[in-house]
């Protein structure tokens, strides 16, 4: 492994002088490299195995830095190196927590959601965990999220056993429920785990699964397993208030992350996720 990692190195203008692993989940491995020119990230897998995943983290992450919201890792490259695919970063040190710590992310995730393009979607596919997220582009929160989100996780969830009735009448129901505003940069997969405390003591994010979406899927991410206090909520509420029957709209954002779930992990899911079904039939 340390030959490959040399050769990343090399191939980005480093001269490594020693690497050791970090925690990195059960997709990639992940590596501090200890470098003349300082200290770098190398994420790590089968290229096979997740084509293309390291690009598009890789892009999601510049689209990210390009709003000037949150501290993001700064990417020096991605490739193949005979058969393993790598992302390589600048490493971030984490810091301790600014007093107004939350108060400051509340008012950056708004200014993220505040960037927009006029239609929902991506130039690209991307990924959300080990699974494929589709980003094609349309006109409306409610064709994007039941296309590009719902319909191929559920698709995915039959071919793994799980069956589901009635979906075109679900379909129609939550077409009418979702509000219509002007698609949101969103990080896409916004749980406790993705951000961290920079050096100077202000919120980062990382490992993102970026698209012009509606902005409260994040909300609905950050309620769906804690991790979050309330004055996060509070303080992006003022600076960015949210259409009406948005608390009766959580569920249905969550809907698609506990598919996701219910696909990578199991049936431990599907009670969940029969639920929110339920509630819109």
């Amino acid at each position: 492994m340390f030959d490959i990692l040399q050769k990343i190195a090399s191939q980005n203008k480093l001269n490594l002088i020693d690497a050791k692993s970090l925690p990195g989940g059960d997709i990639n491995q992940v590596f501090l490299l200890n470098c003349d020119e300082g200290n770098f990230v190398a994420k790590l897998n089968e290229a096979s195995k997740y084509p293309k995943m390291f690009y598009a983290e890789a892009k999601g992450l510049e689209l990210l830095n390009t709003t000037s919201t949150f501290k993001i890792p700064e990417v020096l490259g991605e490739g193949i190196i005979e058969s393993t695919s790598y992302l390589l970063m600048k490493f971030l040190p984490n810091g301790k927590p600014v007093p107004n710590f939350w108060q400051v992310f509340g008012e950056n995730l708004a200014a993220l959601h505040k960037t927009t393009q006029q239609d929902f979607g991506l130039d690209h596919d991307n990924y959300i965990g080990s699974l494929t997220q589709k980003n094609e582009s349309r006109k409306t929160a409610s064709e994007f999220y039941i296309s590009q989100r719902l319909e191929p996780q559920f698709k995915l969830a039959l071919k793994n056993g799980f069956h589901f009735k009635n979906l075109d009448k679900f379909y129609t129901n939550i077409s009418e429920a979702i509000s219509e505003e002007p698609p949101s940069l969103i990080h896409g997969d916004l749980w406790s785990g993705n951000y961290m405390v920079s050096e100077k003591g202000l919120p980062a994010l990382i490992d993102p699964a970026v698209a012009f979406a509606s902005r409260e899927m994040d909300l609905a991410m950050m309620k769906l397993f804690g991790g979050f206090p309330k004055e996060v909520f509070d303080c992006y509420y003022a600076a960015f208030p949210l259409q009406s029957g948005w608390k009766e709209r959580t569920s249905l954002w969550q809907l698609y992350y506990l598919l996701v779930h219910l696909n990578l992990f199991g049936k431990g899911y599907l009670h969940q996720v029969q639920t929110i079904i339920s509630k819109f039939h």
